[in-house]
């Protein structure tokens, strides 16, 4: 089966598995307490637009993004409301539209 094309925002990918890549790299370049910059917030709206449960983790409304520790000691995206609260999402949902139980 071929590959189908994948967009995030302005951003256009041959195939899945590299917006999955643009994701994990911009990540990594992130250390965790970081906020995400204005630029990469643009990608991660759309991204979170695309999440399963995007409409529950968007919630009262984005103020921004930032990179804080995850389940196993691992770093994830984080979406900022503005109500105050905070809420981490698999950027791989984002993409492939999988929640992992739990």
């Amino acid at each position: 089966m071929p590959a189908k094309p994948f967009d995030l925002g302005d951003l256009h990918f041959d195939k899945k598995g590299d917006a999955v890549a643009y994701l994990n790299t911009m990540l990594h370049k992130y250390d965790v307490g970081d906020k995400v910059s204005a630029e990469d917030a643009k990608v991660l709206m759309a991204a979170l637009a695309r999440h399963p449960e995007g409409d529950e983790k968007i919630g009262s409304g984005v103020a921004g993004f930032s990179v804080r520790t995850a389940d196993f000691n691992t770093k994830c995206f984080w979406v900022n409301r503005t109500d105050g609260s905070t809420m981490k999402f698999a950027h791989r949902a984002c993409v492939y539209g999988k929640v992992r139980p739990g």
